[in-house]
Protein backbone atom coordinates (compact mmCIF):
# COMPACT_ATOMS: atom_id res chain seq x y z
CA UNK A 1 0.00 0.00 0.00
CA UNK A 2 1.17 3.86 -0.95
CA UNK A 3 0.25 7.13 -0.58
CA UNK A 4 -1.49 8.87 -3.35
CA UNK A 5 -2.51 11.85 -4.05
CA UNK A 6 -4.30 13.13 -6.70
CA UNK A 7 -4.79 16.81 -8.03
CA UNK A 8 -7.43 18.20 -9.21
CA UNK A 9 -10.31 15.56 -8.86
CA UNK A 10 -13.22 18.26 -8.44
CA UNK A 11 -13.58 20.51 -11.54
CA UNK A 12 -15.96 19.65 -14.10
CA UNK A 13 -13.17 19.49 -16.90
CA UNK A 14 -12.28 16.46 -18.75
CA UNK A 15 -9.12 16.19 -16.61
CA UNK A 16 -10.90 16.32 -13.64
CA UNK A 17 -13.63 13.68 -14.99
CA UNK A 18 -10.74 11.07 -15.86
CA UNK A 19 -9.31 11.62 -12.32
CA UNK A 20 -12.93 10.32 -11.03
CA UNK A 21 -12.21 7.80 -13.35
CA UNK A 22 -8.66 6.61 -12.00
CA UNK A 23 -9.96 7.70 -8.67
CA UNK A 24 -12.49 5.03 -8.17
CA UNK A 25 -10.10 2.25 -10.05
CA UNK A 26 -7.87 3.29 -7.46
CA UNK A 27 -10.30 2.89 -4.98
CA UNK A 28 -11.72 -0.75 -5.82
CA UNK A 29 -7.81 -2.28 -5.48
CA UNK A 30 -8.48 -1.80 -1.69
CA UNK A 31 -4.34 -1.32 -1.68
CA UNK A 32 -3.74 2.34 -1.53
CA UNK A 33 -4.69 5.79 1.08
CA UNK A 34 -5.55 7.89 -1.37
CA UNK A 35 -5.99 11.76 -0.90
CA UNK A 36 -7.57 14.29 -3.78
CA UNK A 37 -6.48 17.60 -3.69
CA UNK A 38 -8.92 20.37 -4.59
CA UNK A 39 -9.22 24.54 -4.99
CA UNK A 40 -12.74 24.39 -3.43
CA UNK A 41 -14.73 21.83 -0.72
CA UNK A 42 -15.73 19.03 -2.37
CA UNK A 43 -19.66 18.86 -3.15
CA UNK A 44 -21.41 16.27 -1.43
CA UNK A 45 -22.00 14.20 -4.80
CA UNK A 46 -18.08 14.00 -5.39
CA UNK A 47 -17.19 12.62 -2.09
CA UNK A 48 -16.10 8.52 -2.17
CA UNK A 49 -15.49 6.25 0.23
CA UNK A 50 -12.09 5.37 1.38
CA UNK A 51 -10.65 8.48 -0.23
CA UNK A 52 -9.92 12.05 1.77
CA UNK A 53 -10.64 15.27 0.49
CA UNK A 54 -8.11 18.36 1.46
CA UNK A 55 -8.23 21.87 0.32
CA UNK A 56 -5.35 23.34 -1.18
CA UNK A 57 -3.98 26.41 -2.67
CA UNK A 58 -1.46 26.03 -5.50
CA UNK A 59 0.05 29.34 -5.20
CA UNK A 60 1.14 28.48 -1.78
CA UNK A 61 4.14 26.30 -1.54
CA UNK A 62 4.44 26.12 1.67
CA UNK A 63 0.60 24.47 1.91
CA UNK A 64 1.24 22.03 -0.64
CA UNK A 65 3.90 21.04 1.03
CA UNK A 66 2.07 20.27 4.78
CA UNK A 67 -0.53 18.34 1.96
CA UNK A 68 2.22 15.87 0.61
CA UNK A 69 4.02 14.56 3.74
CA UNK A 70 4.70 11.08 3.34
CA UNK A 71 2.90 10.54 -0.24
CA UNK A 72 4.52 8.15 -2.37
CA UNK A 73 2.53 8.99 -5.90
CA UNK A 74 1.05 12.10 -7.25
CA UNK A 75 -1.33 12.05 -9.83
CA UNK A 76 -1.90 15.30 -11.57
CA UNK A 77 -5.35 16.60 -13.24
CA UNK A 78 -5.16 20.11 -12.58
CA UNK A 79 -6.86 21.71 -15.72
CA UNK A 80 -4.25 23.69 -18.05
CA UNK A 81 -6.69 25.72 -19.50
CA UNK A 82 -8.67 27.02 -15.78
CA UNK A 83 -4.41 27.73 -14.74
CA UNK A 84 -2.50 30.74 -15.26
CA UNK A 85 -0.80 31.34 -18.49
CA UNK A 86 2.63 30.23 -16.95
CA UNK A 87 1.74 26.88 -15.08
CA UNK A 88 2.44 27.45 -12.06
CA UNK A 89 0.20 25.54 -10.11
CA UNK A 90 1.32 22.49 -11.48
CA UNK A 91 5.35 23.49 -11.42
CA UNK A 92 4.44 24.43 -7.88
CA UNK A 93 2.86 20.98 -7.10
CA UNK A 94 6.56 19.55 -8.66
CA UNK A 95 8.15 21.79 -6.56
CA UNK A 96 6.49 20.65 -3.48
CA UNK A 97 6.78 17.32 -4.66
CA UNK A 98 10.38 17.48 -4.60
CA UNK A 99 10.60 19.46 -1.37
CA UNK A 100 8.76 16.58 0.12
CA UNK A 101 10.67 13.11 -1.35
CA UNK A 102 7.55 11.81 -3.81
CA UNK A 103 8.84 9.45 -5.41
CA UNK A 104 6.73 9.64 -8.92
CA UNK A 105 4.93 12.51 -10.12
CA UNK A 106 2.42 12.47 -13.29
CA UNK A 107 1.35 15.89 -14.91
CA UNK A 108 -1.75 16.50 -16.55
CA UNK A 109 -1.26 14.64 -19.84
CA UNK A 110 -3.49 12.40 -20.75
CA UNK A 111 -3.28 12.59 -24.86
CA UNK A 112 -1.29 12.90 -27.72
CA UNK A 113 2.51 12.56 -28.11
CA UNK A 114 2.99 15.72 -29.68
CA UNK A 115 0.98 19.14 -29.19
CA UNK A 116 2.76 21.62 -31.88
CA UNK A 117 -0.20 22.33 -33.46
CA UNK A 118 -2.78 22.26 -30.26
CA UNK A 119 -2.43 25.78 -28.89
CA UNK A 120 -4.62 24.98 -25.69
CA UNK A 121 -2.41 22.19 -24.84
CA UNK A 122 0.62 24.53 -25.10
CA UNK A 123 1.25 24.25 -21.01
CA UNK A 124 1.72 20.44 -21.55
CA UNK A 125 4.59 21.20 -23.02
CA UNK A 126 5.71 23.32 -20.67
CA UNK A 127 5.07 21.37 -17.62
CA UNK A 128 7.45 18.53 -19.99
CA UNK A 129 10.35 20.98 -20.08
CA UNK A 130 10.14 22.04 -16.34
CA UNK A 131 9.72 18.03 -15.26
CA UNK A 132 13.23 17.56 -17.50
CA UNK A 133 14.97 20.55 -16.29
CA UNK A 134 14.75 19.84 -12.50
CA UNK A 135 16.14 16.14 -13.40
CA UNK A 136 19.04 17.57 -15.74
CA UNK A 137 21.74 17.24 -12.93
CA UNK A 138 20.31 13.82 -11.84
CA UNK A 139 17.44 12.65 -10.92
CA UNK A 140 15.56 14.05 -8.07
CA UNK A 141 11.81 13.04 -9.24
CA UNK A 142 10.85 10.22 -11.20
CA UNK A 143 8.33 10.74 -13.53
CA UNK A 144 6.08 9.42 -16.62
CA UNK A 145 3.83 11.54 -19.05
CA UNK A 146 0.56 8.97 -19.95
CA UNK A 147 -0.18 9.79 -23.34
CA UNK A 148 -3.15 7.08 -24.60
CA UNK A 149 -3.88 9.15 -27.64
CA UNK A 150 -7.87 10.05 -28.47
CA UNK A 151 -10.39 8.26 -26.08
CA UNK A 152 -11.89 5.85 -27.88
CA UNK A 153 -15.10 6.60 -25.73
CA UNK A 154 -15.63 9.94 -28.12
CA UNK A 155 -16.43 7.61 -30.90
CA UNK A 156 -19.47 6.72 -29.19
CA UNK A 157 -20.90 10.50 -28.79
CA UNK A 158 -23.47 10.60 -27.65
CA UNK A 159 -23.84 7.38 -26.31
CA UNK A 160 -22.20 7.69 -22.77
CA UNK A 161 -19.49 5.08 -22.04
CA UNK A 162 -17.36 6.04 -19.48
CA UNK A 163 -18.99 6.94 -15.79
CA UNK A 164 -17.82 10.29 -15.20
CA UNK A 165 -16.05 11.31 -18.56
CA UNK A 166 -18.49 13.02 -20.79
CA UNK A 167 -19.53 12.30 -24.62
CA UNK A 168 -17.55 15.23 -26.90
CA UNK A 169 -17.41 14.95 -31.18
CA UNK A 170 -14.46 14.62 -32.58
CA UNK A 171 -13.68 14.72 -36.61
CA UNK A 172 -15.36 11.48 -36.72
CA UNK A 173 -18.75 11.17 -35.96
CA UNK A 174 -20.31 7.96 -35.61
CA UNK A 175 -24.03 9.20 -35.02
CA UNK A 176 -24.43 11.25 -38.15
CA UNK A 177 -22.05 8.62 -40.29
CA UNK A 178 -19.89 11.86 -41.35
CA UNK A 179 -16.16 12.19 -41.14
CA UNK A 180 -13.72 14.96 -41.62
CA UNK A 181 -10.26 13.75 -43.71
CA UNK A 182 -7.13 15.60 -44.83
CA UNK A 183 -6.74 15.03 -48.62
CA UNK A 184 -3.99 12.29 -49.13
CA UNK A 185 -3.37 11.93 -45.61
CA UNK A 186 -6.30 9.03 -44.97
CA UNK A 187 -3.25 6.80 -43.61
CA UNK A 188 -2.74 8.85 -40.58
CA UNK A 189 -2.24 6.99 -37.66
CA UNK A 190 -4.48 7.22 -34.71
CA UNK A 191 -4.36 5.69 -30.90
CA UNK A 192 -7.72 5.21 -29.45
CA UNK A 193 -8.01 4.47 -25.95
CA UNK A 194 -11.12 3.59 -23.62
CA UNK A 195 -11.00 5.33 -20.26
CA UNK A 196 -11.30 2.40 -18.63
CA UNK A 197 -8.27 1.12 -20.10
CA UNK A 198 -6.66 4.35 -19.20
CA UNK A 199 -7.98 4.12 -15.57
CA UNK A 200 -6.44 0.83 -15.08
CA UNK A 201 -3.35 0.87 -16.77
CA UNK A 202 -2.29 3.96 -14.44
CA UNK A 203 -3.53 1.96 -11.67
CA UNK A 204 -1.40 -1.00 -12.64
CA UNK A 205 1.35 1.62 -13.21
CA UNK A 206 1.19 2.73 -9.30
CA UNK A 207 1.61 -0.94 -8.48
CA UNK A 208 4.71 -1.27 -10.95
CA UNK A 209 7.84 -1.83 -9.43
CA UNK A 210 9.88 -1.10 -12.33
CA UNK A 211 10.89 2.89 -12.94
CA UNK A 212 8.90 4.88 -14.85
CA UNK A 213 9.31 5.57 -18.39
CA UNK A 214 9.18 9.51 -18.84
CA UNK A 215 7.53 9.51 -22.28
CA UNK A 216 4.29 6.64 -21.17
CA UNK A 217 2.84 5.36 -23.80
CA UNK A 218 -0.96 3.57 -23.55
CA UNK A 219 -1.43 1.76 -27.26
CA UNK A 220 -5.24 0.83 -26.57
CA UNK A 221 -5.35 0.97 -30.66
CA UNK A 222 -3.23 2.05 -33.44
CA UNK A 223 -5.52 2.44 -36.34
CA UNK A 224 -5.01 4.58 -39.30
CA UNK A 225 -8.02 7.07 -39.81
CA UNK A 226 -9.00 4.84 -43.12
CA UNK A 227 -9.35 1.74 -40.86
CA UNK A 228 -11.50 3.46 -38.53
CA UNK A 229 -14.13 4.58 -41.19
CA UNK A 230 -13.54 0.96 -42.27
CA UNK A 231 -15.04 -0.36 -39.28
CA UNK A 232 -17.45 2.43 -39.11
CA UNK A 233 -18.78 1.64 -42.13
CA UNK A 234 -19.42 -2.27 -41.07
CA UNK A 235 -20.39 -1.06 -37.47
CA UNK A 236 -22.79 1.50 -39.07
CA UNK A 237 -24.25 -0.43 -41.85
CA UNK A 238 -23.22 2.32 -45.02
CA UNK A 239 -20.17 3.85 -45.91
CA UNK A 240 -19.71 7.21 -43.92
CA UNK A 241 -19.90 10.85 -46.11
CA UNK A 242 -16.51 12.34 -46.01
CA UNK A 243 -15.31 16.32 -45.84
CA UNK A 244 -11.97 15.93 -47.59
CA UNK A 245 -10.07 19.60 -46.68
CA UNK A 246 -6.84 20.46 -47.94
CA UNK A 247 -3.47 20.28 -45.86
CA UNK A 248 -2.22 24.16 -46.91
CA UNK A 249 -5.86 25.04 -46.20
CA UNK A 250 -5.67 23.98 -42.56
CA UNK A 251 -1.80 25.51 -42.02
CA UNK A 252 -3.56 28.71 -43.23
CA UNK A 253 -6.20 27.98 -40.67
CA UNK A 254 -8.82 27.82 -42.93
CA UNK A 255 -11.65 24.81 -42.42
CA UNK A 256 -13.44 24.23 -45.54
CA UNK A 257 -16.37 21.89 -44.69
CA UNK A 258 -20.30 21.06 -44.44
CA UNK A 259 -19.98 21.00 -40.56
CA UNK A 260 -17.68 21.10 -37.28
CA UNK A 261 -17.78 20.58 -33.78
CA UNK A 262 -21.22 20.72 -32.21
CA UNK A 263 -20.48 19.78 -28.23
CA UNK A 264 -18.87 22.39 -26.23
CA UNK A 265 -15.66 21.44 -24.52
CA UNK A 266 -16.45 21.05 -20.79
CA UNK A 267 -13.00 22.43 -20.20
CA UNK A 268 -13.17 25.40 -21.70
CA UNK A 269 -14.53 28.51 -20.42
CA UNK A 270 -15.86 31.24 -22.87
CA UNK A 271 -17.83 34.38 -21.85
CA UNK A 272 -19.05 35.29 -24.98
CA UNK A 273 -21.28 32.68 -26.94
CA UNK A 274 -20.04 34.06 -29.86
CA UNK A 275 -16.31 32.73 -28.97
CA UNK A 276 -17.14 29.65 -29.18
CA UNK A 277 -17.66 28.46 -32.94
CA UNK A 278 -13.71 29.83 -33.29
CA UNK A 279 -12.24 28.33 -30.23
CA UNK A 280 -13.88 24.74 -31.43
CA UNK A 281 -12.89 25.73 -34.74
CA UNK A 282 -8.87 25.90 -33.54
CA UNK A 283 -9.83 22.28 -31.92
CA UNK A 284 -10.66 20.61 -34.90
CA UNK A 285 -8.37 22.38 -37.49
CA UNK A 286 -5.42 21.33 -34.45
CA UNK A 287 -6.51 17.57 -34.51
CA UNK A 288 -6.52 17.03 -37.83
CA UNK A 289 -2.93 19.07 -38.69
CA UNK A 290 -1.83 17.02 -35.56
CA UNK A 291 -2.85 13.71 -36.84
CA UNK A 292 -1.39 14.40 -40.06
CA UNK A 293 1.86 15.03 -38.15
CA UNK A 294 2.13 12.08 -36.26
CA UNK A 295 1.02 13.34 -33.17
CA UNK A 296 -1.59 11.11 -31.61
CA UNK A 297 0.82 7.59 -32.62
CA UNK A 298 1.73 7.30 -29.20
CA UNK A 299 4.10 4.89 -27.87
CA UNK A 300 3.38 1.75 -25.99
CA UNK A 301 6.12 2.16 -23.47
CA UNK A 302 3.34 0.77 -20.99
CA UNK A 303 1.91 -1.63 -23.06
CA UNK A 304 5.23 -3.48 -22.40
CA UNK A 305 5.61 -2.67 -19.11
CA UNK A 306 2.14 -4.19 -18.73
CA UNK A 307 1.93 -7.10 -21.05
CA UNK A 308 -0.22 -9.17 -19.64
CA UNK A 309 -3.05 -6.18 -19.82
CA UNK A 310 -5.83 -6.77 -22.46
CA UNK A 311 -6.58 -4.06 -24.04
CA UNK A 312 -10.62 -3.25 -24.98
CA UNK A 313 -10.11 -3.64 -28.96
CA UNK A 314 -11.96 -1.00 -31.49
CA UNK A 315 -14.05 -3.40 -33.28
CA UNK A 316 -16.25 -4.67 -30.20
CA UNK A 317 -16.28 -1.68 -28.40
CA UNK A 318 -17.83 0.31 -31.24
CA UNK A 319 -19.77 -3.02 -32.05
CA UNK A 320 -20.72 -2.97 -28.73
CA UNK A 321 -21.73 0.45 -28.87
CA UNK A 322 -23.48 1.17 -32.22
CA UNK A 323 -25.17 -2.47 -32.43
CA UNK A 324 -28.74 -1.91 -33.57
CA UNK A 325 -28.54 1.92 -33.08
CA UNK A 326 -30.42 3.88 -36.31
Amino acid sequence: MVKIVVAGGSGGGVPCQLAREVVDALVATRKHEITILTRNKASAGYITPGVTWRTVNYDDKIDLIGALQGVHTVLSFVNLLMADPENNPQKNLIDSCIATGVKRFAPSEYGSCGKDDLPFWAGKNEIKEYLEKVNENGKVLEYTLFQPGLFLDYLATPCRTAKYVTPLDTFINFQNRHAIVVDGHEDAIMTLTTVQDIAMVVTRAVECDSEWPKIGGIRGNRVTVSQILEIGAKVRGRPFTIDKVKLEDLQAGNLKTSWSLGQRHPSFTVDKADQLPAMLKTVLIGILLSSVKGAWDVSDAFNQLLPDYEFTKIEDFLANVWEGKP
